[in-house]
């Protein structure tokens, strides 16, 4: 008996939950903080479901996109707490 396909699906539900929490926060968020911290969590979410379904798939390929949204996330995140402390992202 195999259980990665199940130990994977449960794994691919759990992250799709915490991404609709996550969308939840970014929309009713009291504060932009609240918001920006949503947004970097959502982009981690993101990568860990493609990362997820890599290995369910067995495919190669979605670990270059799981590479690409990861740093996507990460500049995304530093430009908007940039801008959000100083009122501009480039000095």
């Amino acid at each position: 008996m195999i259980i990665l396909p199940y130990a994977l699906g449960i794994c691919m539900v759990a992250i799709t939950i915490s991404m609709f929490l996550c969308l939840i926060r970014l929309v009713i968020g009291p504060s932009i903080v609240d918001r920006l911290l949503a947004l970097d969590t959502l982009f981690l979410n993101a990568t860990c479901l493609v990362v997820v379904l890599g290995i369910y798939w067995t495919s190669t390929n979605l670990f270059e996109g799981a590479l690409l949204i990861a740093m996507l996330g990460f500049v995304s995140t530093a430009a908007l707490a940039r801008y959000f402390t100083t009122g501009h992202v480039i000095d």
